[in-house]
């Protein structure tokens, strides 16, 4: 009988979340994931291993959830120790997803007392693993960050496996691949002969998955990272900000170049036709004026993308009623070719959910001002002049996987401006590694621009072609990476998640049936 094994559950969590940027310790995840496995196949009823896989959630997720603490040191209107709270109160809820796979996989486990563990127990933890992560994705809104897949990157050949069957279901093969070493640890070599050789072939196959190399004559790409913090911000520093952007943005050549610069820097509007007021009541530029800014840095043949705020008015355009949190395509000449608007917003962030609830109670939105943001419609595309489609996420919309391409249109790359800033340390590289994964899921090159890092040119395969460190000003410049091949995954979505799931757990009735 194991002493505490809620606590050694709770503390195999935390050890798993290490296996994640920034510390990328990826045997750190497996290990976790072989405790977990132990104490649920051993817990004595539902109700102990559901308490185990809920303890093992906690842990993981307030470690890997760390850096939402820092969300909260940029705002006057919550005290920031707050914060602290708010990523253990994430963690409690998060932490049902793993329990319910744990309780999922301790009902198919062998019944009677004592019964060695075995490969069908494995295969259906790994299959409800698939479900449950997924409806983490998809729940109220959704929370999709740092799927188990994520952690893979390091060996970015099994990261590469995503392209056939999607982050959700090699998150499930990764429950697999560690239920396999544990049954090899207790001498049953039947599931980790297949699953870790099967590891390793993908492990040395990433120089044979590698994206070909762009043609010399390709046009350019340059991601500019200002290096301004969040508490560096305000209406008044609109033209010190510019400076600083226009700096970083380079000189036209002969080739086209896309210059693509962060959300949440440009404070100004950018878009014509709002009222006198809109403009000069709250310091704002003239938007022509900025525009021309922007533009000053092009060629004749670039073009700008700009995170920026479209307003939108009452009937008698006396105040604002909502507003968007947009990404702009700015012509040479200055004018506004495109704009897309961010669909997935974040509660508490761009949206307090419940407001006649927790207004009273004194909680507010972590971004200044008291409206909330309106959704657009969804994935879109700006028709960019020399580089066709660009597909645009805004912020984490990166992190929902199958959800990020306008499946009518397939974009010739994807554009991830984000505001990372506040996402203390932790935080950003683990947003980048999730902007690394759709690369490789849809097949398609990411530019990802941010104020305070990090921001990075990523290939159709997941590798960083260029990037710029966190906390540093500069930019990343090159030659727009190739695009794939629509991926399996690219073609049928989530539903390859399904199929694995359906697949592991067919296979696990299969074998329990055998064994009887």
């Amino acid at each position: 009988m194991i002493r505490y094994p809620a606590l050694i559950a709770l503390l195999a969590g935390a050890v798993a979340a290490c296996g994640f940027a920034p510390l990328d310790l990826w045997p750190a995840l497996l290990g976790g994931l072989i405790v977990l496995l132990a104490l649920v196949h051993d817990a004595p009823s539902i109700r102990h291993a559901l308490w185990r896989g809920w303890a093992f959630g906690v842990g993981h997720f307030t470690v890997n959830n760390n850096w939402f603490q820092h969300a909260f040191d940029f705002q006057d209107k919550m005290p920031p120790v707050l914060g602290y709270f708010a990523a253990v109160g994430l963690a409690l809820y998060l932490a049902i997803f793993p329990m319910a796979a744990a309780g999922v996989a301790w009902r198919f486990r062998k019944a009677r007392a004592g019964a060695a563990p075995d490969a069908a127990y494995v295969l259906i933890f790994g299959a409800a693993w698939i479900v449950t992560e997924y409806l983490r994705a998809r729940l109220f809104t959704g929370y999709a960050w740092d799927p188990l897949a994520v952690a893979w990157l390091p060996v970015i050949g099994v990261a590469r496996i995503s392209a056939l069957v999607g982050t959700y279901a090699l998150s499930g093969l990764t429950v697999v691949l560690a239920g396999a070493i544990w049954l090899a640890m207790r001498r049953r070599w039947h599931l980790a002969a297949v699953m870790v050789p099967a590891t390793g072939l993908a492990a040395l196959s990433a120089p044979l998955t590698r994206a070909p190399d762009p043609a010399p004559d390709a046009p350019l790409v340059r991601v500019v990272q200002p290096n301004i913090g969040q508490d560096q911000r305000g209406q008044s520093d609109g033209p010190l900000l510019l400076d600083r952007l226009e700096r970083l943005s380079g000189t036209p050549g002969p080739r086209p170049r896309l210059v693509v610069w962060p959300e949440g820097v440009v404070r100004d509007m950018i878009e014509d036709g709002y009222p006198e007021w809109a403009y000069f009541g709250f310091n704002y530029a003239p938007p022509e004026w900025t525009r021309r800014r922007i533009a000053g840095v092009l060629g004749p043949r670039d073009t700008a993308l700009v995170g920026g705020t479209a307003l939108y008015f009452s009937p008698d355009r006396a105040r604002v009623t909502s507003a968007t949190n947009s990404v702009f395509a700015i012509s040479p000449r200055a004018r506004i070719i495109g704009r897309y608007d961010k669909a997935h917003l974040v509660p508490y962030g761009e949206y307090l959910p419940m407001p006649w609830l927790l207004k009273p109670l004194g909680l507010a939105r972590l971004v200044p001002g008291d409206m909330d943001f309106t959704p657009g419609p969804g994935p879109r595309n700006l028709r960019v002049p020399g580089f066709g489609a660009v597909g645009v996420q805004l912020c984490y919309e990166i992190i929902f996987s199958g959800q990020v391409v306008d499946e009518a249109h397939r974009p010739r790359l994807l554009f991830n401006p984000s505001n990372d800033a506040w996402f203390g340390r932790w935080g950003p590289p683990q947003h980048l590694a999730q902007a690394r994964m759709r690369a490789i899921e849809e097949g398609l090159p990411v530019l990802r621009a941010t104020p305070t890092g990090i921001s990075a040119i990523i290939a159709a395969d997941g590798r960083l072609v260029a990037k710029v460190p966190h906390m540093t000003a500069g930019a990343a410049q090159a030659t727009l990476p190739v695009a794939l091949p629509p991926t399996m995954f690219s073609r049928v979505g989530n539903i390859m998640a399904l199929a694995v799931a359906i697949a592991l757990a067919a296979i696990g009735v299969a074998f329990r049936r055998r064994a009887r």
